[in-house]
């Protein structure tokens, strides 16, 4: 009996269409699927494991169980980003000072996984085949359609850090041979899991871009503007009363700023859990001796007032404070949060700068008042 060309095209659309419905299915991954014949091909059947989706925007699946005394087994399932994929164990929910188990799979199909240190922020201080964990001879690397399994095993361990690290890096960036640099993150993400029960929470998600907006807006504000602004009022006197406004908008700007950034700077304090409580505590110092100049200003008392002079010099002690405390807690912040040299430097270079300006104002006035 033969077939109408027409039937048979709906076949194959029909054919066509469940192929591809059935490569989709097969290309997704959920704590409701059975793995099936990827068992085989793992290091260890996860039958039995514990199942977590614990970056559901990114479609990271943790499954993981105790497999021995002192052997935990795990199975991080990810879309392939043509990139690495990380899971870092971390003892303060912070990426700095944690160690990290890292995998990707290569063009041609190479599958890879290491150890790494993450010593700071910078790349350089990223380094492979070091840290706390201690990998176990079961571990691979299965790439499943779009998606890998990254398998392993810690062992010589009661029990993980339960702080862990979630990271993806830029696509088509692959680490390589010799150095396996790894360049940096486009998204990370921190859970805290509890291994007994089998449940993971969100801690927190990437603070770089609030990191970053703290520290421009402090250095800007206390740090710069602040140092502008008394320069204008003590080496600007004879542009009078252009000095005075100039002043008052300069410390005005940096006032706001500051203050803008020790809010983001909170905010900051209440993702992450590292401890700063000494740059909290300057940087709480240093808003206070703000307001108090602002408080000053409103009381400030005419030039013929006979309190004007220790006016003067409350404004100026305080001011000096301010400043000297505002700058050691920039570079006090820098190092705490490891964002590099390049910031020292920066910061750095500005206030030679401002300084060698000020030199150079000082000795112009004081040569002027001997003539």
């Amino acid at each position: 009996m033969k077939m109408k060309k027409s039937s048979m095209y709906n076949i194959a659309t029909s054919i066509f269409i469940f192929g591809i419905l059935f490569s989709n299915v097969n290309s997704q991954d959920s704590c409701s699927r059975d793995l099936g014949l990827l068992n085989s091909q793992l290091p260890f059947n996860t039958t039995s494991f514990n199942c977590n989706p614990v970056w559901s925007s990114q479609s990271f699946i943790l499954r993981y169980m105790q497999t021995a005394p002192s052997e935990w087994s795990f199975v991080l399932s990810a879309p392939n980003p043509n990139s690495y994929i990380g899971i870092g164990f971390s003892p303060d929910g912070n990426m700095v000072g944690s160690s990290a188990i890292v995998g990707w799979v290569a063009s041609d199909g190479t599958a890879n996984m290491k150890r790494y240190f993450l010593g700071g922020q910078n790349p350089n201080l990223v380094i492979p085949d070091e840290g706390n964990l201690t990998l176990g001879s079961n571990s691979s690397i299965i790439p499943d359609n779009s998606r890998i399994y990254m398998a392993f095993q810690l062992v010589n361990t009661d029990r993980p850090l339960n702080q862990l690290i979630y990271s993806v890096g830029p696509s088509g960036q692959i680490p390589s041979a010799p150095s396996f640099r790894l360049t940096q993150h486009t998204d990370y993400a921190t859970t805290v899991l509890n291994y007994a029960t089998g449940q993971s929470q969100t801690k927190n998600t990437n603070t770089n871009s609030l990191r970053k907006t703290h520290g421009i807006l402090v250095m800007l504000g206390w740090g710069i503007l602040m140092v502008i602004g008394v320069m204008v009022a003590r080496y600007m006197r004879q542009y009078d009363p252009i000095w005075f406004y100039s002043h008052t908008a300069i410390q005005s700007l940096g006032f706001m700023l500051g203050v803008a950034g020790i809010i983001c700077g909170f905010v900051l304090s209440n993702r992450v859990s590292t401890n700063v409580d000494k740059h909290k505590a300057i940087g709480i110092i240093v808003l206070i001796l703000g307001c108090l100049q602002v408080v000053a200003v409103l009381v400030r008392p005419g030039k013929e007032s006979k309190v004007r002079k220790y006016w003067n010099w409350y404004h100026l002690g305080v001011g000096r404070s301010l400043l000297i405390l505002a700058a050691v807690n920039v570079f006090y912040g820098i190092h705490i949060s490891n964002a590099g040299t390049s910031w020292n430097a920066g910061y750095a270079v500005v206030l030679v700068i401002l300084f060698i300006t000020a030199l150079v104002s000082e000795l112009r006035m004081r040569m002027s008042m001997r003539d």
